[in-house]
């Protein structure tokens, strides 16, 4: 698989075909920790996925520039999403300001995704905050018209919301995602950010990656099933039939 970070920003992207769902990211490693099993069950099943990390998520302790990217392309490599693109925005310092809205309102009219998922709202980190407001913006601002923003006016139809949160929040969400046939592959991606997962970390269980594990079998265990992923949604969320339901 021929995989590629686009860096471009939207007035020199061009796509084939809409996406169909877009994670945005406050920084590489985040999809695939809060969501990649669920990124990986929508690609099985025929879905164009996207992700769009806001920053380069450097610096870290045993990170850099090079190495983040290299292992973000192994990651998704092996979620196997159909687009993967990095804002530039600053880590560490990342806002909600006015230049801001219209570079991500500009991704979201150039991609056209039917469905975006941000960050949980609530956060320590501020940059995932700013992330969420952020998104919530860009798609009221995606839909402006007399403007010289790329790509036609859009309006994503809805923005829901995945758990990466770094406060210890009793959280309750508004429905798991069974992801027990792609544990494996989730865990996968997250390990291909050495740098951040493994390096440094204590050796000692349990460690960071036991914690991510015991997190998606509690989540599965609400469910009856082995592991899951929480979501979240402001707006309501709609059924077509209750054969959905697990």
């Amino acid at each position: 698989m021929n995989v590629t970070i686009h860096n471009e920003r939207p007035s020199q992207l061009t796509i084939d075909r809409a996406l169909d769902f877009l994670v945005v990211a406050p920084h590489p490693d985040d999809a695939e920790l809060g969501m990649g099993g669920t990124i990986l069950k929508m690609v099985s099943e025929g879905w164009r996925v996207g992700i769009l990390d806001l920053t380069s998520g450097e610096p870290t302790p045993h990170g850099s520039e090079a190495r983040r990217r290299q292992e973000t392309l192994k990651a998704t490599e092996t979620l196997g999403v159909a687009w993967r693109g990095n804002a530039g925005l600053p880590n560490r310092k990342l806002e909600p300001t006015l230049e801001a809205r219209e570079l991500i309102a500009g991704y979201f009219r150039v991609l056209q995704p039917r469905w975006i998922f941000a960050p949980y709202w609530e956060d320590a980190h501020p940059d995932h905050v700013a992330a969420t407001q952020l998104v919530e913006a860009a798609r009221f601002w995606s839909k402006l018209s007399k403007t010289d923003m790329p790509g036609e006016r859009f309006h994503p139809e809805r923005i829901y919301y995945y758990f990466c949160i770094h406060l210890r929040l009793a959280v309750q969400p508004d429905w798991i995602i069974d992801i027990s046939d792609h544990w494996d592959q989730k865990l996968e991606s997250v390990l291909a950010y050495q740098s951040q997962f493994v390096e440094g970390r204590p050796t000692e269980p349990p460690t960071m990656i036991d914690r991510v594990r015991d997190d998606a079998a509690n989540w599965g265990r609400l469910i009856n099933r082995k592991y899951g992923e929480p979501m979240a949604t402001k707006e309501p969320l709609a059924l077509k039939s209750l054969r959905d339901l697990i």
